[in-house]
Formats: C-alpha cells, sequence, structure tokens
C-alpha cells in the first residue's frame, strides 16, 4: 500500500538485532511525542529485514498503550545479512521513499548503526539512533537500553545460586551474555559477591586463579562463585579446567536468553522514555547521522561513526571494577 502524503512529516521506527528490555517504552514515547508534535509515525516489523519487505504499518497514540512494562518489542526484531549488501540496502531506500518518509529512527546496538549509517552516507536518508543493547558498548552514552535490566537479572540469579553454594560448601561457574563485552558479567559478578570474573577483554591466569581457590579453601573458604562471560568460554568447559586442576567438585550453570527479557527495571524504563522523546526533538531540530545518549544524565548526541568505536572509557572503569572484585574476594 502506497500512502498518499499531505503535509506532515512522517518518521518510520524500528528496533533491530536483539532485543533488549525498555525498547518498548522507548517506541511508545517515539509515537506518543511524534504525534504530539503533529508527525505521522508509521513502525517498521521485524527490524531492516521487515524494511526491505516493506512491513510498515501507521500508529497512534493508542497503538503504544499498556506496553512500557514489557521486555521485548512489539516491533519485532531480527538480525537481517542481507541489509548489509547493496542490495538489500536499495530495497530498503526504495520502501522509505514508496512511504514518503522523511526520517527513520533506529533502535539496536553496534551492527543495526552501522546499518544506520550506510542509509545516511550512502543512500542520503536522515536517520536517527536509539542505544537498545543488553552489553552497553556504546560511546556517546552512560548506558543503553536493556544493560540495566539484563545485569540485575543475572544477579537475580546468582543471588539465589549463591543459596546452593553456600549449603553444599561448592564451586559453581556462572556463564553470562557478553561475546565481546564483559559489562554483565563483571556488574553482576561483583555486586553478587562472586570471587572472580573472567571478560574477553582482560586476560586470565587459569592457574593462579586456582591457585586462589585452594588456598581460599586452607583459611575455610569453601564457597566460591566465578562469573563468565559467554565471549570467553562456556561455563562448562570452564569448570572442567577448575576441576582438572584442583581436583574439587564444580558446578556450571548457564544464565542464557532469560538475560534479554523481563519486565525493564524503571531505569531503562525512563532511559527508554527519555531517549523516545530526544530521538523526535533531534529530527525536528534537523539533526540526522546522529544517535542520542545520556551523559551525566544529560541528552546529547553522537554521530554514528563515533557511537561503534571502541570504547576506551568503558573498558577503563571494567578494569577498576574487576581489580575491586579480586580485591573483596578475599
Amino acid at each position: 500500500m502506497i500512502f498518499e502524503k499531505k503535509n506532515k512529516k512522517r518518521i518510520a521506527l524500528l528496533t533491530s538485532g536483539g532485543d533488549a528490555p525498555g525498547m518498548n517504552a522507548s517506541i511508545r514515547s517515539v509515537v506518543r511525542a511524534a504525534v504530539y508534535n503533529g508527525l505521522d509515525v508509521f513502525g517498521v516489523y521485524r527490524g531492516f529485514a521487515g524494511l526491505i519487505d516493506g512491513e510498515m504499518k501507521q500508529l497512534n497514540a493508542r497503538s503504544v498503550s499498556n506496553i512500557i512494562t514489557e521486555g521485548g518489542t512489539i516491533l519485532k526484531t531480527s538480525r537481517c545479512p542481507g541489509f548489509m549488501t547493496r542490495e538489500g540496502q536499495k530495497k530498503a531506500v526504495a520502501q522509505l521513499k514508496k512511504h514518503k518518509i522523511d526520517c527513520l529512527i533506529v533502535i539496536g546496538g553496534n551492527g543495526s548503526f552501522h546499518g544506520a549509517q550506510a542509509l545516511g552516507s550512502v543512500w542520503g536518508i536522515d536517520v536517527i539512533g536509539i542505544p537498545g543493547t543488553i552489553d552497553n558498548d556504546l560511546n556517546g552514552t552512560d548506558y543503553t537500553l536493556g544493560a540495566d535490566t539484563a545485569v540485575n537479572t543475572a544477579l537475580q540469579a546468582i543471588d539465589k545460586i549463591r543459596d546452593t553454594v553456600h549449603s553444599m560448601e561448592r564451586i559453581f561457574i556462572v556463564e553470562v551474555m557478553g561475546r565481546h563485552e564483559g559489562f554483565i558479567a563483571i556488574r553482576c559478578g561483583l555486586t553478587g559477591g562472586a570471587e572472580d570474573i573472567v571478560v574477553p577483554e582482560i586476560e586470565y591466569d587459569i592457574n593462579s586463579m586456582c591457585d586462589d581457590i585452594r588456598k581460599g579453601r586452607e583459611k575455610g573458604k569453601m564457597n566460591w562463585i566465578i562469573v563468565v562471560a559467554e565471549g570467553v568460554t562456556t561455563a562448562e568447559d570452564f569448570a572442567e579446567k577448575i576441576r582438572g586442576n584442583t581436583g574439587f567438585e564444580v558446578r556450571s550453570i548457564t544464565l542464557g536468553h532469560i538475560q534479554r527479557g523481563g519486565s525493564p527495571t524503571a531505569m531503562d524504563r525512563l532511559l527508554g522514555l527519555r531517549f523516545g522523546a530526544a530521538a523526535v526533538d533531534a529530527f525536528l531540530k534537523g539533526e540526522k547521522g546522529k544517535m542520542v545518549g545520556v551523559e551525566a544524565d544529560e541528552i546529547v548526541l553522537t554521530s554514528f561513526e563515533l557511537a561503534c568505536e571502541k570504547c576506551e572509557k568503558k573498558m577503563n572503569l571494567d578494569r577498576e571494577l574487576l581489580k575491586l572484585t579480586r580485591m573483596l574476594a578475599i
């Protein structure tokens, strides 16, 4: 269906990549901020794949009622390798022009923003980004949507696991999400009282770790939790290494995709609401090719190029938190 454009400006909205708690809060905010400002807003379903196929529907204020508490995304999401090809992008651009869209708002992470950047730099499409990823691995924002909820979900699991660790005096290896980033592992590990944390960005010494476990046992420290990010190894493989080195009984558990789901925390809801309204405001002010974020509690705009660069500031903080974890594990 081709919509007849009148005088109103039109924006389209999609969620891309892995889902993250808080995306629905952001969708709600974009839609209602757009309507409030006299814009027409269209939801694109199933991310960039849906954009290529033209899965687009006009939304109104009632379309986003009662979604603020829900995890996931009502627009659905997907990973779309086809969009990274010139042919895929060409089809997506054709759909945007067919529906006479003035600006596309993309909620997603690093990969999604590379796609958004291509739409702007190669095809001249106006795009604004909203950071939505549990890994919190983007520059230009202190937190991304879903990161706080994911950490708290993992922490709740570790708190429950600790009951068994304490009761049965065992060593437990807990695997959390984080293929390239240790954000979740470090924060749920430190706040969950883990004895050690293993992340992709920082080298670890398995022999030193096992020596610490043996020395701990000699001092009467019988409980031990090690949090491992999935990008390093599996919990099962790491448990086997500890078991083979120490001879102690070791159990492993993988938390998996439960970290992506669930009702978003107050922090992620607040971020989603602020980001959504800020994205609409950025469009109205003529901004493009940028991601909205929050730094020191202030809304900021960052180019997609800078947002997707390696985040040294966050890596330095992670190193400090990892040192703190080991210091407190004595």
